[in-house]
């Protein structure tokens, strides 16, 4: 059987590029090399792409001193990487393209264009649920429209701070302190802070704003934060649900809590009242399906303290996948394995390109 050579991107432009770098190891290391080539193509916080030469050059940092510049070609007839060292150019030919892009011009729908473009089959979501699941502001709308609760959230743009006593009172007569306040496109709880008056609200809407220019404010659910993995496509399946709990002294499961502190943990079978489960099973295969997700997806909860009820967080479209990482450990929980996913994943992708 001939090898696919997948082309495997990782790194990128966004606040999430040192994430990327971890996930993207245990991608290559979980490849079936029997059946695929890897093609790692990094790219740095400037937007340089580069061949990495080893996995060993991305966990120590020394790809991006790589020699040689590596470019998806956008023509279709090409299907290929165009490498160029020293003034000498040659190519790869690319069957698969697989990222493992956290956050901006890697899971919004950006590099699934340039996918698109170039006729190459590619794991995960398409440019339409990319861009939406990425966007905050326009997840909320999908999923007010098939009736899955969420937190109350008022809208907020940069452009509005010229008036920010308006922007306060705004959203003091919608909601009650403490409030969350996000960018509308982030990811790994960057840019997300909590504010708990008036004064810290300024503050965590300036934090938000350098990250997006759209920020969302939203109520405080006081619960637990419960995650589920979603894959496949039109009959996609859920994993198990699994349960965060951040460090004790994180006032949220941040971006520090998920990755630096070793306090923070994940349950893979926790208890939860009768139905809960199968609820939230329901729920993420639902919203994984209203915003057209293909391939795979994490979908975030809360289960609140008093009521047991549930409550939509977020959906992520490529999720960590990190050694600590919740979505594939949900499916080795299932006794899906991580080369077995991997390996489906580049399958389904190949799949839908000759649908």
């Amino acid at each position: 059987m001939k090898k696919k050579n997948v082309a495997v991107f990782f790194g990128g432009q966004s606040s999430e590029h040192d994430i990327s770098c971890i996930s993207v190891q245990t991608v290559i290391a979980n490849m079936d090399t029997e059946r695929y080539h890897v093609i790692p193509i990094g790219i740095t916080k400037e937007g340089k792409w580069l061949l990495a030469d080893s996995p060993e050059s991305i966990a120590d940092g020394s790809w991006e001193r790589s020699a040689v510049r590596a470019v998806l070609s956008p023509d279709a007839e090409r299907k290929e990487i165009i490498l160029e060292k020293d003034g000498r150019y040659s190519s790869q030919p690319v069957d698969v393209a697989f990222p493992v892009l956290h956050g901006y011009y890697g899971e919004d729908g950006t590099i699934q264009g340039l996918f698109e473009l170039a006729g190459i089959p590619y794991v995960g979501c398409g440019v339409l649920a990319s861009a939406v699941a990425m966007d905050k502001f326009f997840t909320k709308i999908i999923v007010d429209s098939i009736g899955i609760r969420q937190a109350k959230w008022v809208p907020v743009r940069t452009s509005q701070f010229s008036d920010m006593d308006a922007v306060c009172d705004r959203v003091e007569r919608e909601l009650s302190y403490p409030v969350f306040v996000k960018p509308s496109n982030a990811g790994s709880s960057v840019g997300v802070s909590r504010a708990d008056d008036r004064e810290g609200l300024v503050k965590s809407l300036h934090l938000a704003g350098r990250h997006d220019r759209k920020i969302l404010v939203e109520e405080m659910i006081v619960g637990r934060e419960i995650e589920c993995a979603v894959l496949g496509a039109d009959q996609a399946e859920a994993s198990g649900v699994g349960e965060i709990h951040a460090a004790g002294d994180a006032q949220f499961y941040d971006f520090d809590a998920k990755y630096k502190n070793p306090e923070s943990s994940t349950v893979i079978d926790p208890e939860f009242p009768d139905g809960v489960r199968e609820q939230v099973r329901r729920y993420a295969v639902d919203i994984f399906r209203a915003i057209d997700g293909y391939g795979l997806a994490r979908v975030d909860f809360f289960l609140t303290k008093e009521t047991n009820e549930i409550v939509f967080n977020e959906i992520n479209t490529i999720p960590g996948f990190t050694s600590i990482s919740m979505y594939p450990a949900l499916w080795e929980a299932q006794g899906v394995s991580k080369k077995e996913l991997v390996s489906r994943l580049i399958e389904m992708a190949a799949e839908r390109h000759s649908a």
